[in-house]
């Protein structure tokens, strides 16, 4: 499906086109079908591995170029609090072909670490989309995940600013400080990229 101006096409399009997009980048692709094949509950492939797939799409990149790690989100209040190690070893070994990081978390347990790694406490996230609704731009707010019932999207703020190249800022719990510097780093690798200050 090619559309000139995805931001601007109704939701139902702006999906497939996401699916598309995605498909075109074999780490993501390799992601998708290591955590369909593992089935951990609530997760999603999310963040970077997909925001930085669309606008490398759109700058004319190779789909995977310079793409910093790949965020796998799940959530398991009963699991083990070391089993994120054990899964994250998993999937790295499905991915040994591919030279990238792995960050994989269980959002059920980051309000334990979150104050101590950021300087804020925040109350326990409530489920996957939960705590992606929290993350510090709009367009990087979006998760994705593929099984049973097809191509599912997690976008609480839509998909408008992410096909668009709008970074725009989440204020649930980021701080400017987080903001600026995510930013500043996405706009001289992506210079289309429009920043909306904080």
């Amino acid at each position: 499906m090619r559309l000139e101006r995805p931001e601007l096409a109704p939701l139902h399009l702006q999906i497939p086109y996401l699916e598309q997009v995605l498909a075109l980048n074999p780490v993501a692709q390799a992601v998708l079908a290591a955590a369909t094949e593992m089935n951990l509950p609530g997760w999603y492939l999310a963040a970077g591995g997909v925001s930085q797939t669309v606008w490398n799409l759109r700058h004319g990149f190779d789909p995977a170029e310079g793409i910093k790690d790949y965020d796998l989100v799940y959530f398991d209040p009963g699991a083990d609090r070391d089993a994120e190690d054990a899964i994250e070893r998993q999937v790295a070994g499905r991915l040994s072909e591919f030279d990238v990081e792995l960050d994989i978390k269980n959002e059920a347990f980051v309000h334990l670490w979150y104050g101590q790694k950021f300087g804020k406490t925040i109350a326990p996230y409530l489920s996957s989309e939960d705590a992606i609704s929290t993350w510090p731009t709009t367009a990087s707010s979006v998760g994705v995940r593929t099984g049973a019932d097809g191509f599912t999207v997690c976008a609480p703020y839509g998909l408008a600013d992410l096909l668009g190249m709008v970074a725009r800022p989440n204020k649930r719990i980021v701080t400017r400080e987080i903001y600026e510097e995510k930013t500043r780093r996405w706009a001289a690798r992506w210079p289309q990229l429009t920043v909306i200050p904080w």
